[in-house]
C-alpha cells in the first residue's frame, strides 16, 4: 500500500531555511513521479516542484533559486531544501506521488501525504 508522510515543518522567521522530508513506502520514489504542493488559507493547491528519476523536471517561478527538490534513495525519500524563506511561503506544504503523472496540476496526482504545516513570521 503506497503511503506518503510528510516532516519538518515549523514556524521560521524571514530569511530562514528549513528543510522538509516525504518518507514514501510501497513504491520506490526513483520510479514514481513525486511533487511536492503547497495551500494557503482561502487559496487554491499551488505547485512549488517535482522530481522524476530522481532528478528535478520542474519549478514554481514564486521559489526558483530559493528552494531545491532532492533524493535519498536509501530512505525511499523525497527532501523539499527551503530557503530565504518569505512570509508568502507560509502554507501547508503536500506531498504527492503518482506512477504516471508529471503535471503540475494537483488533481492528476493518486497519492497524497497529510501535510506540514510551514510558518514564516514577517
Amino acid at each position: 500500500q503506497v503511503h506518503l508522510g510528510e516532516s519538518g515543518g515549523d514556524l521560521v522567521q524571514s530569511g530562514g531555511s528549513l528543510r522538509l522530508s516525504c518518507a514514501a513506502s510501497g513504491f520506490t520514489v526513483n520510479t514514481y513521479t513525486v511533487a511536492w504542493f503547497r495551500q494557503a488559507p482561502g487559496k487554491e493547491r499551488e505547485f512549488v516542484t517535482i522530481s522524476k528519476f530522481g532528478m528535478n523536471s520542474r519549478i514554481a517561478d514564486s521559489v526558483k533559486g530559493r528552494f531545491t527538490i532532492s533524493t535519498d534513495y536509501a530512505l525511499n525519500t523525497v527532501n523539499l531544501q527551503m530557503n530565504s524563506l518569505k512570509a508568502e511561503d507560509t502554507a501547508v506544504y503536500y506531498c504527492a506521488a503518482d506512477q504516471w503523472s508529471i503535471d503540475r496540476n494537483y488533481r492528476t496526482y493518486n497519492y497524497w501525504g497529510r501535510g506540514t504545516q510551514v510558518t514564516v513570521s514577517s
